[in-house]
């Protein structure tokens, strides 16, 4: 349990995982079971990310992007994810800032340099991180709006799975195979919720 009263719950992967399907189906199944429960995602919505990539996108690089998706999180911490947590609430959060140390170290910011920027953010209680194949993603998406298509290039995303690896391997995140059927992938998310929700 968070420090906060509530459980703050992260889901992350590269886009074609399932992040926010499933998600969407743990919020409506802890809800059934009596939870109160907030989804939320990132980057959130502040003028800081808006800025970078409409007024600033020319001068963008790993690290300009690193500090301006750090200030828009400790912006939603404040005024979205700490007030649910503070009346009980489980916050499901698609995407935190181990994207960041994913993505931001793909374009070539030191992964640790991207973890340290972010130590002032919450930590959350639990973090599964949704592993697939940057293929199969790609694959899924087809077709598909993307918020952020710059990061969607295939080789980048390989590198960015190697860093989501690095991380579990740190113990940072919970490794949930997403290159089976939705299903599968869903019932393992939920059973490793349960084990960890101690209300």
């Amino acid at each position: 349990m968070s420090e906060n009263n509530g459980f703050f719950l992260v889901l992350e992967g590269i886009d074609g995982a399932g992040k926010t399907s499933i998600a969407f189906k743990l919020r409506d199944f802890l809800v059934e079971k009596g939870f109160n429960v907030h989804y939320t995602y990132e980057p959130y919505n502040t003028l800081y990310v808006e800025a970078l990539k409409k007024k600033y996108n020319e001068y963008r690089d790993a690290y300009l992007d690193a500090l301006t998706y750090a200030a828009d999180r400790l912006v939603h911490i404040r005024t979205e994810i700490l007030p649910y947590l503070r009346r009980g609430y489980i916050v499901i959060c698609d995407r935190y800032y181990y994207s960041s140390a994913a993505y931001q170290s793909a374009q070539g910011a030191p992964i640790e340099w991207v973890l340290e920027i972010n130590k002032y953010a919450l930590k959350p209680d639990l973090t599964i991180y949704l592993d697939v194949d940057p293929a199969i993603g790609v694959k899924r998406r087809k077709g598909l709006n993307t918020r952020f298509p710059e990061y969607e290039k295939l080789d980048f995303l390989y590198r960015v799975r190697e860093n989501y690896l690095w991380l579990v391997d740190k113990g940072y995140m919970v490794l949930v195979d997403a290159n089976r059927e939705f299903d599968k992938v869903y019932r393992d998310v939920e059973k490793i919720v349960l084990e960890h929700l101690v209300f």
